[in-house]
């Protein structure tokens, strides 16, 4: 959709983030502010730069850790219309071990939840890069963080 504000907010390589809940001994880092946000082009795309995010622990079991993962807001025409979900990147190991991700019973819907590695996005020893795709309606429609009980988002 054309002219949508489009947020994210992730952890720094580290797995930190720059909040004041999170108090994981990870190193801050002083030049990452964590967040970023921007407004989708006629086509509906949108671009971010950004670093890979490291997975964290969150301590709501033993050796609890979250995979890698970027999250994002979009709004529609109006703030009531906002929709929050994550993005991870592929291959994370964490998979299996995330009540987040577990928690989508759909095997398709969790698959498009990851990014796919796009070469030609990528830039020559600056950027890996990704491509993600987000559905609003239909079938197909990404997986928003409302969707599950008990999986409303993280404590960023």
């Amino acid at each position: 959709m054309a002219g949508q504000l489009v947020e994210i907010w992730q952890a720094n390589a580290s797995g930190r983030y720059i909040h004041k809940r999170d108090q994981h001994p990870a190193p801050l880092d002083p030049n990452f502010t964590g967040v970023g946000r921007c407004i989708t082009g006629p086509d509906g795309s949108y671009k971010f730069t950004t670093i890979k995010p490291g997975a964290y622990p969150w301590k709501n079991h033993v050796n609890a850790w979250r995979p890698a993962h970027i999250h994002f807001s979009m709004f529609g025409t109006e703030f009531t219309q906002r929709i929050v979900t994550q993005m991870y990147f592929p291959g994370d190991q964490l998979f299996p071990l995330d009540p987040i991700y577990q928690s989508i019973v759909d095997q398709d819907a969790r698959d498009r939840l990851v990014a796919n590695y796009d070469h030609n996005l990528t830039e020559p020893e600056w950027a890996l890069g990704y491509n993600w795709d987000i559905v609003l309606t239909g079938s197909k429609r990404t997986w928003t963080e409302n969707e599950a009980l008990g999986a409303a988002g993280d404590e960023e």
